[in-house]
């Protein structure tokens, strides 16, 4: 499916990734992992088409992504569910799902993807008036993630989605991935909670200082020394 091979990028004129390489199949949960400044950011911007590669290829399903535009790999069927939420905070929960429905396919089943968002995410059915920006923290991530689910995305892209959040409701949102995931939505993950992020991925990447350092199954990480002291406090 996706398919990242030896991308090198800059960002403010630093360079940030240094010919990383990865790949999300059919069906996956990918797991990227690694402390603040490492460069995964950097690499869900680099694929989502936001961020210029200097070296380096990027496909999806054997189409070349590196040298389009954003627009295009939106239009592949990438959602990219970013970093700090980005919603609209005065329009509405609902204004904000139909802004995530922009393109012909997409809006033509809005309100069939609507209906599914609220059954995933109840609390957004009974806020569906309420602007945006007076949700709790835990309501604005699950609209963002509804917000990119209004794609009809076969692949979902999420960066930190329980950044700042209770445990509780993290736990609630990763099960929500999970459920995304059985439904057929493959997703490229990146969690600050590194333990959670294993426990539900298929496969996982480990990002030091913009390289790729680790990777195997998720399983398999969790057990490795480097990686239980390093991002597991063991």
């Amino acid at each position: 499916m996706l398919r990242v091979d030896h991308v090198s990028a800059h960002y403010d004129g630093v360079q940030a990734l240094w010919g990383v390489s990865l790949q999300v199949e059919e069906g996956a949960i990918v797991a990227l992992v690694g402390s603040n400044g490492a460069g995964k950011t950097t690499l869900l911007r680099a694929i989502s088409r936001l961020l210029p590669v200097s070296e380096g290829s990027i496909t999806l399903d054997g189409r070349d992504l590196a040298s389009a535009g954003s627009h295009d790999v939106v239009e592949a069927g990438v959602a990219h569910v970013p970093e700090a939420r980005q919603l609209f905070p005065m329009m509405t929960v609902r204004e904000n799902l139909e802004m995530g429905a922009y393109l012909p396919a997409a809006r033509a089943q809005a309100a069939q993807t609507i209906a599914h968002v609220f059954d995933l995410f109840p609390i957004l059915g009974e806020r569906r008036a309420q602007l945006a920006s007076t949700l709790s923290g835990g309501e604005q991530q699950m609209l963002a993630i509804g917000r990119g689910l209004m794609l009809r995305p076969r692949l979902l892209i999420l960066d930190e989605p329980s950044l700042g959040l209770a445990p509780l409701v993290v736990r609630s949102i990763l099960d929500i991935v999970r459920r995304v995931n059985r439904e057929g939505v493959s997703v490229l993950l990146v969690e600050q909670n590194v333990s959670h992020a294993l426990a539900i991925a298929t496969s996982a990447y480990v990002l030091e200082n913009g390289r790729v350092v680790l990777h195997g199954p998720a399983a398999e990480l969790a057990g490795n020394p480097h990686v239980k002291r390093a991002y597991l406090g063991l």
